[in-house]
């Protein structure tokens, strides 16, 4: 996964290694700008803590 690998500076790099744990897909990319868009907003960021919290309770 490239964001694991390739970057050597930049915020996000002190959190590595990065773990997928929700993926979508869509038919244009027009479609996927707009969902990145609705997800990177309070109700989305939201939406993203809850699904990560739900899916990982087990662990905690």
């Amino acid at each position: 996964m490239s964001h694991n690998q390739l970057a050597t500076k930049g915020w996000t790099i002190k959190f590595r290694p990065w773990k997928v744990v929700h993926t979508e897909e869509f038919d244009n990319k027009a479609d996927a700008m707009k969902r990145e868009k609705q997800l990177k907003s309070a109700k989305g960021r939201e939406y993203i803590w809850n699904k990560i919290i739900h899916q990982f309770r087990t662990f905690f």
